[in-house]
């Protein structure tokens, strides 16, 4: 039977989202990393007796495009904040009919059209190869559908998200090839942030806020800023309560999660021990010190 502790929980989402209901005993902190600066200070606070700590991942205000998070350095510096589960908050595109703007969808699967990003925190001296069959967490996300269903906001769990470059929106035959690839969203900003926190051990459930219906819909409007902003408001006050109210109930949590997730990195290392890079194993030491003795 496994134990019981005490988890933390991450929350990864726009300037916006911070302003959680129940949220006490607030202050932003600056937590460095080796792998590069997170996209802001971290918002540290609790919501009834659960420890939280909020990244704004473009930083506050939205300074930074998608390409320009440091994903590396955010999931690191949440892994030091002693973050054990994340919830990844989105704004995405439909290439669903069904998947209508206003509906969250607990993602399940990635695509991953991401180019210039680093997408490891292993490499040359340390090499690890992380299964990504199963990229979140069925616990955690079984949890947030519970809760946002039991709050009214239309819900579907499970989906593929495309995850793209950026900072442009699809062309319409970009669009049209994604869904004939069968993807339901399209975003940004989950890739490769899922990889990272798969290879962390950390739990991470993705919710996809749709906002549009991308370009693909005939009779629907393009993509514009102000039509996603506008649905965005909306969807972060309902976000904003989802929390709030899930975020007591993540108070225990099985350890090691029965998903695996805390024990991503058991098979993963294939570096023989007496060539490691020293350098590079010692700034694993938040994201792999677990499995290399640090």
């Amino acid at each position: 039977m496994a134990a019981i502790r005490d988890s933390v929980l991450g929350i990864i989402g726009g300037s916006g989202l911070y302003e959680i209901e129940g949220l006490i005993d607030t202050s932003w902190r600056a937590v460095e990393s080796p792998f590069g600066t997170p996209s802001d200070d971290f918002l540290f606070g609790r919501i009834g007796g659960k420890k939280v700590v909020f990244c704004p991942r473009h930083g506050r205000g939205h300074r930074l495009p998608p390409g320009a998070v440091d994903y590396r350095a955010n999931i690191d510096a949440l892994k030091r904040a002693g973050v054990t589960e994340i919830l990844s908050i989105s704004a995405v595109g439909s290439l669903d009919e069904e998947l209508a703007p206003g509906t969250f969808v607990i993602v399940d699967q990635f695509i991953d059209r991401t180019v210039a990003r680093p997408a490891s925190f292993f490499g040359t001296g340390m090499v690890a190869h992380v299964s990504m069959a199963h990229p979140v967490c069925a616990r955690l996300g079984a949890m947030v559908e519970a809760e946002a269903r039991a709050r009214g906001i239309p819900t579907k769990r499970g989906g593929t998200y495309l995850a793209m470059e950026g900072p442009q929106f699809s062309t319409l035959a970009e669009s049209e090839l994604y869904r004939s690839w069968g993807a339901q969203v399209i975003g940004m900003t989950n890739m490769p942030e899922a990889r990272l926190a798969r290879e962390a051990e950390m739990c991470y459930a993705a919710i996809a806020m749709v906002t549009d219906y991308d370009c693909w819909r005939e009779g629907h409007e393009d993509v514009t800023v102000d039509a996603v902003v506008a649905i965005m408001a909306a969807n972060a006050d309902a976000a904003r309560g989802l929390i709030g109210a899930l975020a007591p109930a993540l108070t225990d949590a099985p350890d090691p999660c029965p998903e695996g997730c805390h024990r991503a990195l058991d098979q993963a290392l294939i570096t023989a021990p007496e060539v490691r890079d020293p350098a590079v194993c010692a700034r694993l030491d938040a994201v792999a010190g677990r499995v290399l003795g640090g």
